[in-house]
């Protein structure tokens, strides 16, 4: 019973401390001048990918690679396969041709790249290194590019301004939600892990990858009914992209990240998920209702068979 306390109490506070902590993020920006189109580009992206970010950190500091590379692999599936897949069943999707253009293929260099420096079954402080060094890089053209263009509409999401001792007390107040979250959830994944006979890896691809997507799922959902189809498919793939840039960078620069029983198809959905951005959009730019099914089917199945060969 303490288990699913900590884990459901983990899931709460990493949810509402991942809001809080974008809506201060969001207003010091505004204040800071900067444009609601970076905003939405970064904070809002990046910031409900901050679950990730501290479960994955404090794994990485505890010695276990296998749950924070899991936890980041299983929460891009998640993203995409899952939250995506809902979404598209709410309504059809149609996506901005700038995400098509340029955000969905970094989305898909950035998977093959991290399957690359995965083969040998970990994530060094080269490769974090390296992962980060590209988010930055990345991140500073997004918000250049962003400030020669002009905002054609400003996101539902956006918050308005707030005095400045708010919008910090917010963001302070979001980060300690966050980390207390993790601590829970880091310890009752664990706790679960070793009660079910599962392997930390299967318990980040699947328990703790869809809990730390919460953010996504609640922010793209509202998005899609609120009719801005492309907020949401942004937010996923700005997110995904944060996942694997930032957050592995960040995990492998504190700590090596070892994860022994990572297997190749884990790594061939990784990279396959991303690619299938690129049949879904090509055509009309669109992600129907019967591709969200499909979407859907594709994560049933993956995580049946990580469960079948659990087991086996």
């Amino acid at each position: 019973m303490l288990i699913w306390l900590g884990l459901i109490g983990g899931l709460a506070l990493l949810t509402v401390g991942a809001r809080v902590m974008v809506a201060g993020g969001a207003s010091l920006a505004l204040r800071l001048g900067i444009t609601p189109l970076v905003i939405g580009l970064t904070i809002m992206a990046y910031g409900t990918s901050a679950p990730e970010m501290v479960v994955t950190g404090g794994a990485a500091l505890r010695n276990m690679g296998e749950l924070a590379i899991g936890n980041v692999i299983g929460s891009n599936i998640c993203n995409i396969a899952l939250i995506l897949g809902l979404c598209a069943l709410l309504r059809p999707l149609d996506v901005h041709a700038q995400i098509i253009r340029r955000e969905v293929p970094v989305l898909i260099g950035a998977s093959a790249l991290t399957a690359l420096l995965l083969l040998d079954g970990s994530i060094g402080r080269w490769d974090g290194g390296l992962l980060l060094t590209l988010l930055v890089g990345y991140t500073v053209f997004l918000v250049h590019d962003a400030r020669r263009a002009k905002a054609s509409h400003e996101l539902d999401a956006h918050p308005t301004r707030r005095p400045l001792w708010q919008s910090v007390l917010a963001l302070l107040g979001g980060l300690a939600l966050l980390l207390w979250g993790a601590d829970l959830l880091v310890d009752a994944a664990v706790t679960l892990a070793r009660t079910w006979g599962w392997s930390e890896l299967l318990i980040g691809l699947t328990v703790v990858a869809i809990g730390t997507s919460l953010p996504e799922l609640a922010l793209s959902l509202t998005a899609t009914l609120r009719n801005e189809t492309d907020v949401a498919v942004g937010n996923v793939v700005g997110s995904c992209t944060f996942n694997l840039l930032g957050i592995l960078g960040i995990g492998g620069l504190l700590r090596p990240m070892p994860a022994p029983t990572l297997v190749w198809t884990d790594l061939v959905m990784l990279v396959g998920i991303a690619l299938a951005f690129i049949p879904l959009l090509r055509s009309d730019g669109k992600i129907t209702r019967w591709e969200g099914v499909i979407l859907l089917i594709a994560y049933v199945g993956y995580t049946g068979w990580m469960l079948l060969r659990e087991t086996a």
